[in-house]
């Protein structure tokens, strides 16, 4: 699967203006290279999706600051991996790695308690800019999915493969909702509306969209 810059964006809810800025190499490295391609194209997975969504949650209460300085100490304890399978651990003024048996390794010189990035937390609709609500990542609405086995990961009408792109395009080329089912039947009016909804939230992200 590969997601453009624009699509990363929406599924994340960090602002393409953000992500475009993690991919450079500040002097330490870039913060997040996307896995698939940088050039001449920027191609992301879906690994790299669910870190950037990670850290556009830790981006409501730390600067970027913070957060390069966290990934810079978690690789220089020799923790390669990818960023998406980190477990990380705060507590309002520090950012830790938190291990399996429960340990955790201070990235911050300042000592972690809460976990706020969890998997769970992660999937969950999250606010990071005001005015701005990032939907859940494998569910957006009731009958969008995301899911990484289908159709490369690209949103789709939930129980279907049909993507939303499709079903969006159709309804602006003036076919109604209720007449979708003409070409794909397994596309009802309901699910043709949520289709179009989450293709305008996707195309707000376009041009640095989604921004404030």
């Amino acid at each position: 699967m590969a997601y453009s810059t624009q699509m990363a964006a929406a599924l994340s809810g960090a602002t393409t203006g953000q992500i475009r800025s993690w991919r450079q190499d500040r002097g330490s490295g870039p913060f997040l290279q996307p896995e698939l391609a940088s050039r001449p194209k920027a191609l992301y997975s879906f690994r790299d999706v669910f870190a950037l969504r990670a850290f556009a949650r830790l981006r409501e209460d730390f600067s970027l600051q913070s957060l390069r300085r966290a990934v810079g100490n978690l690789r220089q304890l020799g923790e390669l991996d990818h960023l998406s399978t980190y477990s990380l651990v705060a507590d309002g003024k520090s950012i830790a790695l938190y291990g399996d048996d429960d340990h955790s390794t201070d990235l911050l010189k300042q000592p972690g308690q809460r976990v706020i990035a969890t998997l769970d937390d992660i999937m969950q609709p999250f606010s990071p800019r005001p005015g701005v609500v990032v939907p859940h990542l494998l569910r957006p609405n009731d009958n969008v999915s995301v899911d990484p086995d289908t159709q490369g990961g690209q949103p789709v009408v939930t129980g279907t493969r049909v993507p939303i792109d499709d079903v969006a395009a159709l309804l602006r080329d003036g076919i109604p909702a209720d007449r979708i089912s003409d070409y794909y039947p397994s596309v009802n009016a309901a699910a043709a509306r949520d289709a179009e909804r989450f293709a305008l939230y996707i195309d707000s992200y376009s041009s640095g969209g989604r921004a404030a």
